[in-house]
């Protein structure tokens, strides 16, 4: 019973940190100038609108609609994830796409795998794609981040392609480390952009091995 009532107990705790995270980012979209919409965000290839587009594709895509589109893509999950979301991002306005977030604060989406924990990592992890590019001071709570960081694995560091093989990150805001080798310092929410597969604007981290994870003049 104790089992249980604690597992009830962190469900409605993520889900409340969803239901957060989706309105604090719909008010946060509702303030970003036209111009930077269409700045490129740190998913390759997306600008902000496309980012804000896919955010939201659980929400508007019905089952049977999202079997179609993933069939229509020839079985290519990123091929029918990037098309949705650039006809998505091209289709809606802003404020709808920033309403689509605030609107469904407490939709029960999940991602295919990974359960409400994966959810809580898809809405700040593109949260983030979106304001670290655009280098605004948005600080996720920390109650958020540990959830997420609390949850890397080597399971998941291999799904979104993340290699941090012979480093150790090194939160410089919390007491949190992971993994071992050559130390890359840098804030909680940055090194746990690292391990979603992400690299980061020149002078986020520090290390001898930081360069490793900082986006070329080419990509930024």
């Amino acid at each position: 019973m104790k089992n249980v009532t604690a597992r009830t107990g962190k469900s409605a705790e993520v889900r409340a940190a969803i239901a957060a995270e989706r309105r604090e980012l719909a008010d946060l979209l509702d303030t970003l100038r036209t111009g930077q919409w269409n700045e490129p965000s740190l998913c390759a290839g997306w600008r902000v609108r496309e980012v804000a587009a896919h955010m939201s594709m659980g929400f508007r895509l019905s089952l049977p609609a999202m079997l179609g589109e993933l069939i229509g893509a020839r079985g290519n999950l990123h091929r029918m994830t990037d098309r949705v979301a650039r006809r998505d991002s091209a289709a809606h306005s802003t404020a709808a796409l920033a309403a689509f977030l605030r609107d469904n604060a407490h939709h029960p989406w999940t991602p295919p795998v990974g359960g409400l924990t994966a959810a809580l990592g898809h809405d700040v992890v593109h949260g983030l794609d979106i304001t670290v590019a655009l280098g605004l001071d948005r600080r996720v709570p920390e109650n958020r981040l540990r959830i997420l960081l609390d949850d890397i694995r080597p399971s998941s560091l291999k799904f979104f392609g993340a290699d941090l093989g012979g480093v150790q990150l090194c939160a410089e805001d919390l007491d949190w480390s992971y993994g071992s080798g050559s130390p890359v310092f840098g804030a909680a929410q940055d090194l746990l952009l690292l391990a979603y597969g992400r690299r980061l604007p020149h002078g986020r981290l520090r290390g001898e091995a930081s360069n490793r994870f900082t986006r070329s003049a080419e990509e930024a």
